[in-house]
This record gives C-alpha cells, sequence and structure tokens, in this order.
C-alpha cells in the first residue's frame, strides 16, 4: 500500500469506512446514482470489471459442461406461489407489474427476484427421460429486489449477477454439483479476485428459502466485516415436487430429479474494492483490471518519446496485457494520482533518459514500490509483477483474515472480542436455532457458516452450556 496519500478527495477509511468507500465508487468512476432509489448506473470503468469477471466465470462453468440460457424477467404469481417456502422468503422483496399499457392485468407478474420457479416451469417441459440428464444450464441477467436501504454494489434493488441451475437423476449427483461449484467460486475468489474465503454450509436460520443445504464463501473486508461472496444450494427434489417434474428412469420407473442453484453478483466488485482498496483510491486485482498497465510518458513533448512509449505498449498488447496510454496533455503528477485511484495494478513511465539506457521505471499500485526494468524481455517482466501483485495482494488480505479470527469460549467473550476488534469469531455451538439468536440479540453478530475446516475450541456450548460437537463463524456482515 503506497503510504502517503496523494488524492485529497476522498475519505480517510480510518475516518470514515462508509464514506470512503462511497467516495472510492464516486472518484474512481465506477458508478452513478440514477433518479430512482436503489437503481444505480455502472459507468465504464465499473461495467469493465464486471465483464472481465463475467468472462472468466462463464469460461470456468463452460469447462465444467454448463450452457448459458436466458428466461423471462417476469414471474406470474400463480407460479411464484408454488413453492411456499420459496415466495415467502421472498416476498417482501418482491416488484409486481399490474398494468400491461392502460389495461389492469388479469394477473400479477413478479419481477424476477430469482429465477428458480421459472427454470422449474421450464424443466418439466423439456425432461422425460434419464437421458436427458443432468441439465446444466446458467444464466446472466439482472434481479429485481425491493431493499429498504442501498449501497453501491453491495445492495442494488436491481443488480446484475449469474444465476446457475442444474437438474440430476440422484441425490448424490445434485450434492457433488452444489460443491463443486462452491469450490470454482472459491478458486475465483482466491485465484482471480485475490481474496481468501471461508467455505462452510449456512445454518438452518440463514439458508436459502427452499433450500435443503446451503454452502457459501465468506470473505472479510477491510474494515473487518464480512461479506458472502457467493452460495450453492442443493434443493433435494422440493421443487421437482412441487412443479411436478418426472423422469422415467432407467428402470422404466417414474422419479423426481434433484435439483441446485448457486450464483454470485455484483457485490463481489465491492468485495474488491473493501478488500483491496486504500486511502488513495482503488486496488484492483491484475486478472479482473480492465487495464492492467497504464503508460505514462515523461516529458513527452521531446523527440520520440512517444514514439518509444507506443512501440513499448505494442508490445505489451501483443504479448496478451491489458495496456493503455495517457498521451494527453495533464501533467504527470496528475496522471500518477488518476490512475492510483482507479487502482491500475502497474505503471509504466518512459521518458529521454530512460529510453538513453533502454529502461524503464515500473510503480506497483499495491505497495507503492518503484524499480527499475530493461526494456528487453519487458513483456516478461511485466507479467511476473502483475502475477507478483496479485500474491501480494492475497497476501495481505489473508493476513487481514488469520489475524482478526478469534475463538471464544463465551458468549460475553465473543461480545466484548467483536465490540473491541471486529472480526470473525469462531465459538463451539449445540446447534439450537435459539442460541443463534441469542448471538446476534447480545452480541450482534449472525452466523457467517458452519465450515468445513472443523477444530475443537471446548466442549459446550457458549450460548446455553450444553454439549456442542462443531464449530461456527460469527461476525457483523453487509
Amino acid at each position: 500500500m503506497a503510504k502517503e496519500k496523494k488524492v485529497e478527495q476522498i475519505t480517510d477509511m480510518e475516518k470514515d469506512f462508509a464514506q470512503w468507500y462511497t467516495d472510492v465508487c464516486r472518484k474512481a468512476e465506477l458508478i452513478d446514482y440514477s433518479s430512482i432509489k436503489g437503481m444505480f448506473i455502472y459507468r465504464p470503468y465499473g461495467y469493465a470489471i464486471w465483464e472481465n469477471i463475467q468472462r472468466i466465470m462463464d469460461g470456468m462453468f463452460k469447462a465444467c459442461g454448463h450452457e448459458n440460457v436466458y428466461l423471462p424477467m417476469l414471474i406470474p404469481e400463480s407460479l411464484l406461489q408454488k413453492e411456499k417456502d420459496h415466495v415467502e422468503g421472498f416476498a417482501p422483496e418482491c416488484a409486481w407489474v399490474t398494468m400491461g399499457g392502460s389495461e389492469k392485468l388479469e394477473e400479477r407478474y413478479c419481477i424476477r427476484p430469482t429465477s428458480e420457479t421459472l427454470f422449474c416451469e421450464h424443466y418439466k417441459n423439456v425432461i422425460q427421460s434419464h437421458r436427458d440428464l443432468p441439465k446444466l444450464y446458467n444464466q446472466w441477467c439482472s434481479v429485481l429486489r425491493w431493499e429498504k436501504t442501498s449501497r453501491p454494489f453491495l445492495r442494488h434493488r436491481e443488480f446484475l449477477w449469474q444465476e446457475g441451475h442444474t437438474m440430476h437423476a440422484t441425490a448424490e449427483e445434485a450434492r457433488e454439483e452444489t460443491q463443486r461449484m462452491l469450490n470454482i467460486y472459491a478458486d475465483f475468489m482466491e485465484n482471480v479476485l485475490a481474496m481468501p474465503v471461508v467455505k462452510g454450509q449456512k445454518t438452518e436460520k440463514e439458508k436459502f428459502n427452499g433450500a435443503e443445504e446451503t454452502y457459501a464463501v465468506e470473505c472479510m473486508m477491510h474494515d473487518k466485516k464480512a461479506l458472502q461472496a457467493g452460495t450453492s444450494h442443493y434443493f433435494g427434489d422440493g421443487f421437482a415436487r412441487a412443479f411436478d417434474i418426472t423422469f422415467t428412469g432407467a428402470d422404466n420407473q417414474l422419479h423426481h430429479p434433484f435439483q441446485t442453484s448457486w450464483g454470485v453478483s455484483t457485490r463481489m466488485i465491492g468485495g474488491i474494492i473493501m478488500t483491496h482498496g486504500d486511502n488513495n483510491g482503488l486496488v484492483l486485482p491484475p486478472r479482473i483490471a480492465p487495464t492492467q498497465v497504464i503508460i505514462v510518458p515523461i516529458a513527452q513533448h521531446k523527440a520520440g518519446v512517444l514514439e518509444a512509449n507506443r512501440q513499448v505498449m505494442d508490445r505489451l498488447k501483443a504479448a496478451g496485457i491489458r495496456v493503455k496510454i495517457d498521451d494527453s496533455d495533464k501533467a504527470p503528477g496528475w496522471k500518477f494520482a488518476e490512475y492510483e485511484m482507479k487502482g491500475v495494478p502497474l505503471r509504466l513511465e518512459l521518458g529521454p533518459k530512460d529510453i538513453e539506457q533502454n529502461q524503464c521505471v515500473l510503480v506497483r499500485r499495491d505497495s507503492g514500490e518503484k524499480s527499475v526494468a530493461g526494456l528487453d524481455g519487458i513483456e516478461e517482466t511485466v507479467s511476473g509483477m502483475l502475477d507478483a501483485i496479485h500474491d501480494g495482494l492475497y497476501a495481505k488480505a489473508k493476513k487481514n483474515l488469520e489475524e482478526n479470527t478469534f475463538p471464544a469460549a463465551s458468549l460475553e467473550e465473543a461480545k466484548q472480542i467483536q465490540e473491541e476488534r471486529g472480526g470473525f469469531i469462531k465459538t463451539m455451538w449445540c446447534g439450537d436455532i435459539a442460541c443463534e439468536e441469542k448471538m446476534k440479540e447480545v452480541a450482534g453478530m449472525s452466523s457467517r457458516c458452519v465450515p468445513f475446516v472443523q477444530e475443537r475450541l471446548g466442549e459446550t456450548c457458549p450460548c446455553c452450556g450444553r454439549p456442542a460437537s462443531k464449530i461456527v463463524y460469527w461476525g457483523v456482515a453487509y
């Protein structure tokens, strides 16, 4: 992280983290407000980040055999009502279409908050035999949830996401799919976004509406709060029964298929900002940065300087690196601050003296470290440095996660740690929802997940004193 603050337009994160976050979203030109509360405009730079996320993830999904589809954005109320638990969970957030032109509709249509019911309606029409399974579908779209409060990227009324929906012949296959997709999310968070995760199962209280099991990847932000970055759900055959989806098995008998769904959204961009950003603005992981290298010519008015800079740009482009040159007439200092604010991972400076010595100056956004590199082999040097920046960002975020995860033996200790230090608190838990609610009431923390990697912290639940056999992570979440 660059220690010297060079941009005065944003609030220090130590002073007001929420305002710092909003300042970065605006000043880095990621997002703008619209005239409708809770609906934001993705500016080109912010949308380009989402495009890179989408491109990489889409490739990962397709490598697993998933196909992209697109379903309608409106759901008839009668269709939504077919799965009771599902509709009850989303009812407070549903937005309804009641008029078509100037005429009142005979039936209300819900603007999709999620698409399980639509997929089930479709699957009923296209699944007849075991030979039709599995169905591995994914949809990139927007959804609408009428949130009472909103924050850029973290909580929109309309937001962009992907939602995978699959059908399988057996419960075992569906459970394997649920875990496989959770692992893909974890791999993406860590190896693309440089965000370490805690993987685990949601409690019964926190699971997705209509699901039998929900799994999540939980990340820690710079302010030590939790962000649920992605979820994967196993539905069993509950939706299939509600929608009367059947297939003829190899045994020539009718069976209900088993279903999964899984999704991530543009809230990942919020996670990137809050995991890696600093008081100079945005810090982007290189693998999703729209511009990985910004070239700033020094003394560009002098003969041959711009030509030399453009030659370097062309070489980097040919090597597959996303690079731009700023040859505007703005002062170099202004350019430095501008691209620091936008989080461009690497800055390359090239002036007359550098050209004479066949070298350039490279400046890392994550650390502010400057180094001199020869122009011979600059492609390999830059590529290696981008990987080093990713590794540095991940290591820093991992340290934040590890140093701010604390064990607690009692409810009072958990509350004290959260109030004084924040972070993730891990305790034993008896599994009773009453104890989960007590932790929320007394310590202000919700359960984040029951981690796959378990450890023994004691023998009893800190809330009730009864025997406990598993640990749970607690935290204050976005």
